[in-house]
């Protein structure tokens, strides 16, 4: 199927021009991201200035992310439909009003409500800036500014640590949901005075059947996913939120396979792009999302940093990603996508691998070593993965593209730290000493909890706490080591599989590419051409995937 060519004087660009879209657009990214990092930091502060329990903690922590995840899909449409810098400004406004509630919270429960609703406001944000920066780039630009992107939204969580860390070396917790509002505020006015207004050109009823049965499908998945690695795997709760998610999953295929006009049609994963593209996404932030959660406490309980010490190691990674996110669309031309998305999968894979060769009396050099490696398989991975999803989608449905591309990282997340979560914790506890059980029934319990809790308790234990401390650092290291393994042999699997189905050099795809149209004022009905493409889009998947696979 031919796509047509679009001449670039249909682009309009805000006032500061297309370096202004990238910016307003990377800014809001940033919030999105920092978001779901930077209160990890604060959670002991919580445990004591509320009396949160752990399972309060978790969902102060997640309530965010099962709000973005679920809802990111059905928001994405929206926007693509009504406007997406109209919705990324609404959700900026709703993310801020939350934050500002959420640092007048005195209980928990007044938290974790807060914290879903900044996460409906992220989810309304998120879409938009990335389709804004595809819609409104001419063809020869929208690569690198895809790059850019991706290099931000991989250096985002480091940028969330890092902020935290400084706040709350002086100030409190609340601090960070005062910085996140007033951020969220600048965000807002910078998509009003820099960024276009860009929406599908092709007029179609709103797929509420979709939106409703992918919302609950993600929703149920990632609820599954963290109260299953929080409270054990077999809970009822578990099993029926995973029996949830596949009815709905279900439901959501027969549904897409039988709608003229799908909020995202279940064929585009025949697409070899968009399949590819997705499966890189989703692993390479199981990988990212898994490692922070072990590595931090690595940092902290074996290297013995303070947590801003701890998100200042991490910087390096940044400082990888973004360079590189940069000249991946230039190797991508060269050398095709084919090549590119695997190699970056492999040097992510390599960096894990290089972690498992550390051991508790490893120094911080060694660590940084496997950093510099996984932060160039990040911005490899990160901007080959998103550049196959939205070029496999036209114009009028980059909204949902981008959308696509954050459920994959937002899934992938939460799939990364339950797994490496579960396999640490395992590992951790069968590896502690036999001679436990002469310690107070508590105590001992406190050590098997967590390797935190058991250093704390070496450290009040006298004679016997440096033993008990060595044979902590030692457990941890194990439960460690079996968890980078597992992610490396993940990211090695995935890495073939990217390497078997990616698109050829100089094959490119799209579902389907309706004449765009970018106004800030309301747009007339859709023509009858543009109608009968509407109508036409199910036979041009159906093309699409047939070329692509030719």
């Amino acid at each position: 199927m031919k796509i047509p060519e679009f001449s670039n004087s249909l682009v309009r660009t805000g006032r500061g021009g297309r370096s202004g879209v990238l910016f307003a657009m990377c800014l809001s990214l940033v919030l999105v991201v920092a978001s779901v990092s930077a209160l990890n930091l604060a959670l002991p502060n919580l445990a004591v200035e509320l009396g949160a329990t752990n399972s309060a903690l978790t969902w102060i922590a997640d309530g965010y992310t099962v709000a973005l995840a679920a809802l990111v899909l059905p928001l994405g449409a929206l926007g693509d439909r009504i406007g997406r810098r109209k919705v990324l400004i609404a959700g900026n406004v709703v993310f801020g009003a939350a934050a500002v509630l959420a640092a007048c919270s005195s209980s928990t429960s007044h938290l974790i409500v807060c914290r879903v609703v900044m996460g409906v406001g992220a989810a309304m944000i998120m879409p938009g800036t990335l389709s804004t920066i595809t819609a409104v780039l001419p063809k020869d630009r929208k690569d690198r500014g895809v790059a850019i992107w991706s290099g931000f939204a991989a250096a985002g969580a480091i940028i969330g640590m890092l902020a935290a860390g400084g706040l709350l070396e002086q100030f409190s917790w609340k601090s960070i949901f005062w910085t996140s509002a007033a951020t969220a505020m600048a965000c807002a006015l910078a998509a009003l005075l820099l960024a276009p207004e860009t929406r599908s050109s092709v007029r179609e009823r709103f797929d509420f059947p979709g939106a409703a049965t992918t919302a609950l499908a993600v929703g149920a998945l990632v609820y599954g996913i963290i109260e299953g690695n929080d409270r054990g795997w077999t809970r009822p709760e578990v099993l029926a939120a995973f029996a949830v998610a596949a009815v709905a999953l279900a439901a959501y295929v027969v549904l897409g396979l039988r709608s003229r006009h799908p909020l995202l049609d279940p064929r585009l994963f025949t697409l070899r792009g968009f399949g590819a593209g997705t499966l890189a996404i989703l692993v390479q932030f199981m990988a990212v999302f898994g490692f922070f959660f072990v590595g931090l406490q690595f940092l902290q309980l074996i290297l013995g940093y303070s947590p801003l010490h701890s998100a200042v190691a991490l910087i390096p990674v940044a400082a990888v990603v973004l360079p590189t996110s940069v000249v991946t669309p230039r190797l991508a031309k060269r050398l095709g996508v084919k090549a590119v998305m695997p190699a970056g999968l492999l040097f992510l894979a390599g960096g894990m691998f290089w972690l498992t060769r550390l051991h508790a009396d490893s120094g911080y050099l060694s660590f940084l070593g496997a950093l510099i490696l996984a932060g160039a398989g990040i911005g490899l991975t990160s901007a080959t993965g998103t550049s196959s999803i939205v070029d496999s989608l036209g114009p009028d449905s980059q909204g949902v593209a981008s959308a696509m591309n954050d459920t994959a990282r937002e899934v992938g997340s939460a799939i990364g730290i339950a797994l490496m979560g579960s396999v640490f914790s395992s590992h951790y506890r069968s590896a502690l000493p036999d001679d436990l059980s002469r310690l107070p029934a508590q105590v001992a319990g406190t050590v098997h909890h967590s390797a935190a809790g058991g250093l704390e308790v070496a450290a009040h234990l006298g004679a016997q706490g440096p033993a008990l401390a060595a044979a902590v650092r030692d457990a941890f290291m194990s439960g460690f080591t079996s968890a980078m393994e597992v992610i490396a042999a993940i990211l090695a699997v995935a890495a073939i599989a990217c390497a078997a189905i990616a698109p050829r050099l100089g094959h490119k795809t799209q579902a389907a590419a309706p004449q765009p149209h970018w106004s800030a004022e309301p747009e007339p009905e859709a023509t009858a051409r543009q109608q009968a493409t509407a109508v036409g889009r199910d036979t041009d998947v159906l093309h699409a995937a047939a070329a692509d696979r030719s």
